[in-house]
């Protein structure tokens, strides 16, 4: 047995590599496999307890994880007799050689690594990229994170999209997200009438929160229209896009019921034939 254990699977110059490792290696990989395992329940538990988001628990347990595997990565190296230092001054050059042309993947691992640290972006959390793409995040991972738009489209963008440019996050400060619906009424129309539909139309709807209370702007006098907006607020700011397409169905609705007129721009051209 002893024997098996010494035999030498790989020998050269000063270096080799026996049965004995692989075995310890492979037990270290079960159990640092069994401690992140049991890590994600307890930090599970953690988080209902202290009442925590799944994104807030989910950011944490990831920095806990590649914490973890990069412990068993250089544990691994020393059992199996590895000097990290040789590597490293090795490597060095290497890395000089390349830093120029992976310099754009390291800024993506950076960046990763800042996002689960600082928080500013969660998993569920609602976001829109400056290109006006909205969705929700699904995964964040040290390279890249996964959003899934409206039209459950997953999209893989690379972490420093996130750090370098600008990123509206409806979920970070509030639960509550402020959006609003237009619309504009013929000249001569019962203005006060106007308020009191729209905000009927508010309190009808089940997925508008109740305080803070909605409201109507009147927002301007147009060129062919009286501008108002009704605010409200929501707490599943996901559903806002179907949420005001419902108002915009009840206000069409209610307007024609009541014989509220919305106007559209008009032009009248006069011709002047020559003689």
């Amino acid at each position: 047995m002893k024997e098996f254990l010494e035999y030498r699977l790989i020998e050269f110059d000063s270096y080799h590599l026996s049965v004995s490792q692989l075995i310890i290696i492979s037990i270290l990989f079960v159990i640092f496999y069994t401690i992140v395992f049991l890590l994600k329940r307890v930090l599970k538990r953690i988080a209902e307890r202290k009442g925590l988001s799944d994104g807030s628990f989910l950011s944490i347990y990831q920095i806990v994880k590649y914490l973890i595997w990069i412990s068993f990565f250089f544990v691994s190296l020393s059992v199996l007799n590895i000097n990290i230092s040789v590597i490293l001054a090795g490597s060095a050059a290497l890395l000089v050689g390349l830093g120029l042309g992976i310099q754009q993947l390291f800024n993506d691992y950076a960046s990763g690594i800042v996002m689960l640290i600082e928080r500013t972006v969660k998993i569920d959390d609602v976001i829109e990229l400056d290109d006006g793409t909205v969705g929700k995040v699904l995964s964040i991972g040290i390279r890249t994170s996964t959003i899934e738009t409206r039209d459950n489209i997953a999209i893989i963008i690379p972490n420093s999209k996130f750090v370098d440019n600008s990123v509206i996050n409806w979920s970070h400060i509030k639960a509550k997200t402020r959006f609003n619906v237009s619309v504009g009424v013929a000249y001569g129309t019962d203005i006060k009438h106007v308020r009191s539909i729209l905000l009927d139309i508010a309190d009808s709807n089940k997925s508008i929160v109740k305080k803070p209370k909605p409201f109507v702007l009147f927002k301007d006098f147009g060129e062919s229209s009286l501008d108002f907006s009704l605010v409200f607020w929501l707490n599943e700011t996901w559903a806002a896009e179907r949420v005001k397409s419902d108002i915009r169905f009840q206000i069409n609705t209610e307007f024609a019921k009541n014989k509220i007129q919305i106007p559209f721009p008009q032009r009248d051209i006069h011709m002047i034939k020559n003689t």
